[in-house]
């Protein structure tokens, strides 16, 4: 079963769980902008393409929020650059 992507809003985080071990990526949120500012993928998660899924979701429920996404990480930033809206 694959997990889907859940904003935690208390830790300002999207999160992905995957055999037992969390990915997520930080934000922030500035007005109408969802600022992302870091991913982390555990090193066993890695290779997998999970911080893929877990932008793909973020990016995704940001939009749904009406958020215009604004890259502050490397990751977040090179995914866009690939994958323009």
């Amino acid at each position: 079963m694959t997990s889907a992507v859940r904003n935690n809003t208390a830790l300002s985080r999207f999160e992905l769980d995957e055999d037992g071990a969390t990915a997520f990526v930080n934000y922030r949120i500035d007005g109408g902008r969802i600022i992302f500012t870091h991913t982390e993928t555990p090193r066993a998660l890695r290779g997998r393409g999970i911080a893929t899924r877990l932008v793909e979701g973020a990016i995704a429920l940001s939009n749904g929020m009406e958020l215009k996404v604004v890259p502050g990480c490397s990751f977040v930033a090179d995914y866009m650059a690939k994958h323009p809206a």
